[in-house]
């Protein structure tokens, strides 16, 4: 699976999301109770040491470039990644992810107030859509602290994703996530040692398996965009939420509701259609052009 094609691109990225529901699948086994900050500083620090043979792909001659956009999106991930650790425990997996799914929404709302982006009617539909889906998903009964936690997770994932933007070209997704953990351990060790927990070995385990299974997912989804346009497969990003129902029935006894069914309609299927569009209109040449089709050399990361 080289990704070369768009058929195994795609394959690529259901195997990718299955992998980071797994990861997630660690997270939410967590006992009740257990240390946080002591969970996302051990996971940092094994993904930073999963990245240590990749340390030929740094750039040394923009080794620190872009340092404060690197700080902020650093310290931005770490809050999505406690925000996420709480939600995962307290809620249902499939729902959770559901309301993960709205970082693509509040991406592009970012992107409208950030860069002065215009939204189709398309994306406006999405974006309405998709708040109404994490309503109904969430309704006012069940909204609490889990909630808020899914959905701040959700606003650092899109906020990461807008800055993306102002950082250096010339630093591959590796060096960036490098730079990213390597950023985020100081605050997760210090977080950790005012949470002053004992050491507990299980949560090195749960850690161990968040952290190889995300790196994995990442790995995949370098290789699915490196070689194929992203409106070609982006779509299949959201069999996520087809593994996040299919485990949390099997695994967890989560049996998804008729509310969830529709809120999560509501939240996707306007995003598919976008993908959709898009890949049509890049598969429309402008008439007496033959256009090379540019590929996407790198992800955000």
């Amino acid at each position: 699976m080289s990704g070369k094609t768009v058929n195994s691109a795609i394959l690529l990225l259901v195997i990718g999301n299955a992998m980071a529901l797994i990861s997630d699948v660690f997270i939410k086994l967590l006992e009740p109770g257990a240390p946080v900050f002591q969970f996302a500083f051990l996971r940092c620090v094994i993904t930073l040491l999963l990245l240590l043979p990749l340390c030929g792909q740094l750039n040394r001659k923009h080794l620190f470039s872009g340092f404060k956009i690197h700080a902020v999106r650093a310290h931005i991930h770490l809050a999505g990644i406690l925000c996420m650790v709480v939600a995962l425990g307290n809620l249902p997996l499939a729902t959770a992810n559901a309301v993960f799914y709205a970082a693509p929404i509040l991406v592009m709302v970012l992107s409208v107030i950030l860069f002065r982006e215009k939204l189709t009617p398309l994306s406006v539909f999405a974006v309405f859509s998709g708040f109404g889906g994490i309503v109904v998903i969430l309704r006012p009964v069940e909204f609490n602290w889990a909630a808020i936690a899914a959905l701040a997770s959700a606003f650092a994932l899109a906020i990461n994703a807008v800055m993306v933007r102002k950082l250096p070209k010339q630093q591959s997704t590796v060096h960036k996530l490098f730079l990213n953990y390597a950023l985020i351990i100081p605050a997760a060790g210090a977080l950790a040692l005012w949470e002053g927990a004992a050491w507990d070995s299980s949560i090195l385990i749960s850690a161990l398996g968040s952290a190889l299974f995300i790196l994995g997912y990442n790995i995949t989804v370098l290789l699915a965009y490196q070689q194929v346009d992203a409106n070609q497969v982006t779509s299949a990003e959201y069999t996520g939420l087809i593994w996040a129902v299919g485990i949390g029935w099997v695994w967890f006894s989560e049996v998804p509701d008729l509310w969830f069914l529709a809120g999560s309609t509501m939240i996707v299927v306007p995003l598919i259609m976008i993908g959709l569009k898009s890949r049509r209109r890049s598969q429309a040449p402008a008439r007496g052009f033959n256009p090379d089709n540019q590929r996407v050399t790198s992800i955000s990361s």
